[in-house]
């Protein structure tokens, strides 16, 4: 019999020692391991995600750095490797907070991130969203028979490296190489051009084309794939093909350019994607009633005999005890409500204040539970990049938005309408942290299942992840704000606006909150959007029960993304699909490789543009000023212009090459 089989059926102690690939899991070079990838791609996720509005998941790099780093000391196993990628996976997830959090700047309540409170909003929220996860991994992970794409791939990754894989880091690596000379070149020199763009009038109707030229968003669209893509621009399609053309036509616009589409767009049309994804939000909670409830029901019937019938559970069958997940939700609520009372401190609410108090923690708490177990679900049917997080955040505020003013009325002094916006922020970025991190534990945790990993031992990695993201990203936060600024929000002044990152989820989120609490809000265009929302849920109800995908959420977020962004992301998806074409006709196993070397070509392209980025930042604030390295716009007089596109297309073709390579030497790479 298989020594893990043998390990399955054995009811007292670890009984790992049998077996190699048991001898080592959570160990303290590992964890410390872990802690270095968690800070390296968090700053690569900050950075992308203030300047496009995309995050990407790192537990695959994660999984492939920590393979090529821990062969350099020996010893290591799938077990070890698995840990650190769990840790590690923390970096993408918490970066989510970027989706709310930098608002509180916008509006002016902050004027940087303060360490303490950044790092508490991080920190509760992250370990609020470990423990939801600890209860919902029964039913989710073992019972509800879900796919869980991206943890099956990090899983295939550890096989891969387990068997000796030698060319995967040489992928990463190399591809990060690339993605930061391009994104210096880009970014830092300013000699090649970040992309292309025109507005088109037809009467008075305003249309805009264009695209960038960035690879990290090439190697998004790959992850995220086609179906994903499409949906992405069906929602610029009715964004730029159909809202702002009516609504310019009909005299929202006050001029001819690109400037006043720009306008409309941002001060309408992203709220009609809005609607869609409150919808699409509220749909996917209440289709998952059933599955919550089962979920709570399954984790407190293994706990019912008490500490010794968790002992007898096989390993691979071990959580922390459900006990302990309940006494840690009391005990973290003590926190959040601190950090609640705190945050009101200068606010003027006599009385008020300790209502403000106990109804944020009661709704972040029981919300929070909700929007982590939607999460969940989702994660495990599409993917950690297609849930929903977005729509998770735009439904906290606008709830949030419309519950804190009937509580707090007009009674919080000359600044009243500030401090309840910023209230209103502060408890989305918690909520949707929690989700975040429920929604990637159970991705992490699925692929410990097919790794024969230790569930416990996965959530104490994961909870040392989420503490040294937390605490470090309010110092990169900062110095992303001080570098570039934020669009509407500048730290200092003479700073060049157009190279200010657009945070465009955190803009949104505040546009919601500040609409809605001073009854400012455009509601029919939100309105219009929950109408259009209704049919694309029905729509993807349909087109689900034939075994195919049309998110309606990502047709809502293409709308609110920046229109280069949309169409750079759909250039990767459409390079994943031609290889996947060719791969197809060259049998299983050569598909599995080119997949295999296209998800880490693109986490490459993503780790070193956005690394790039932030070491940019750097230099831009030491020197105190942005553009430090720049070169004239001259510099290369007439060939300027042409190399951005040029290197584009190198760089596409390169891809499909390598992707969808099926020769026998790119076989031997991958094994």
């Amino acid at each position: 019999m298989d020594a893990r089989s043998d390990e399955r059926s054995t009811p007292h102690g670890e009984a790992g020692g049998t077996h190699p690939r048991h001898a080592a899991e959570l160990t303290l070079r590992g964890l410390l391991l872990g802690a270095v990838i968690t800070v390296v791609f968090m700053t690569a996720n900050l950075y992308m995600g203030l300047k496009t509005g995309v995050t990407f998941s790192t537990s695959i790099p994660a999984a492939m750095l920590s393979m090529g780093l821990l062969r350099l000391f020996g010893g290591s196993g799938i077990l070890e490797n698995n840990i650190v990628q769990t840790q590690g996976s923390a970096a993408g997830t918490l970066c989510n907070v970027i989706l709310v959090l930098p608002g509180l700047v916008l509006i002016g309540h902050w004027h940087g991130f303060p360490f303490w409170q950044t790092t508490a909003v991080c920190l509760i929220g992250g370990l609020i969203g470990l423990v939801y996860s600890i209860p919902l991994r029964r039913a989710l992970v073992m019972g509800a028979g879900l796919p869980y794409p991206e943890g099956t791939a990090a899983a295939e990754v550890l096989h891969a490296g387990e068997a000796g894989d030698r060319g995967g880091l040489r992928i990463l690596l190399g591809a990060a190489g690339a993605g930061g000379l391009i994104g210096f070149a880009t970014t830092g020199l300013r000699l090649l051009t970040e992309g292309l763009h025109t507005t088109l009038t037809v009467g008075p109707a305003l249309f805009r084309l264009a695209t960038g030229f960035s690879p990290a968003l090439v190697g998004v669209g790959y992850l995220v794939g086609l179906g994903a893509c499409l949906a992405l621009l069906a929602g610029v399609a009715l964004a730029w093909g159909a809202a702002v053309p009516l609504l310019t036509a009909f005299g929202d616009g006050a001029g001819a350019g690109s400037a006043e589409a720009t306008a409309v767009w941002s001060e309408k049309v992203r709220l009609i994607g809005a609607g869609i994804i409150a919808v699409g939000a509220i749909w996917t909670v209440a289709s998952l009633g059933r599955s919550i409830l089962g979920s709570i029901r399954s984790a407190f019937g293994a706990a019912q005999g008490g500490g010794k019938a968790l002992h007898q559970l096989p390993r691979q069958e071990r959580d922390l005890p459900i006990t302990w997940v309940a006494g840690s939700s009391l005990l973290l609520a003590l926190p959040l409500a601190w950090l609640f009372f705190h945050f009101s401190a200068e606010a003027e609410l006599g009385g008020l204040r300790f209502g403000l108090v106990a109804v944020a923690t009661v709704f972040t708490v029981g919300f929070g539970f909700l929007m982590a177990a939607a999460c969940g679900y989702l994660a495990g049917l599409l993917g950690s990049s297609s849930s929903p997080i977005s729509g998770i955040g735009i439904l906290t505020t606008l709830l949030a938005a419309l519950l804190l003013p009937l509580l707090l009325g007009r009674s919080a002094g000359p600044e009243g309408e500030r401090f309840v916006v910023a209230a209103v922020l502060l408890l989305s970025a918690i909520v949707v942290t929690t989700a975040s991190i429920a929604n990637d534990n159970l991705q992490d945790l699925k692929t410990g299942q097919l790794v024969d990993a230790t569930p416990w031992r996965q959530q104490v990695a994961l909870a040392a992840g989420v503490a040294v993201g937390a605490l470090v990203i309010a110092p990169l936060l900062d110095l992303l704000y001080n570098a570039y600024g934020f669009v509407g929000a500048l730290p200092r002044e003479g700073m060049d606006e157009a190279a200010a990152l657009p945070a465009p989820q955190a803009a949104l989120m505040t546009q919601i909150a500040g609409g809605i609490v001073r009854n400012e809000l455009p509601w029919s265009m939100v309105a219009t959007g929950a109408g259009l929302g209704a049919i694309l849920v029905a729509v993807e109800a349909r087109l689900r029960r034939s075994g195919r995908s049309f998110p309606a959420l990502t047709v809502g977020i293409g709308m609110y993304l920046p229109l280069e962004v949309v169409v750079t992301i759909a250039c990767g998806g459409l390079v994943g699909r031609l290889a996947e074409r060719r791969l197809r006709q060259a049998g299983e196993a050569a598909r599995a490789g080119g997949r295999r070397r296209g998800v880490l070509l693109a986490s490459g392209f993503l780790v070193g543009e956005s690394v790039v980025g932030v070491l940019l930042a750097a230099a831009d604030t030491l020197s105190g000023r942005g553009g430090s390295l720049a070169f004239a716009a001259d510099a290369l007089g007439g060939v300027g212009p042409w190399l951005g596109p040029i290197v584009f297309l190198l760089v596409l073709a390169a891809f499909y090459g390598i992707a969808s390579r099926t020769d026998q030497a790119g076989r031997r790479g991958d094994t």
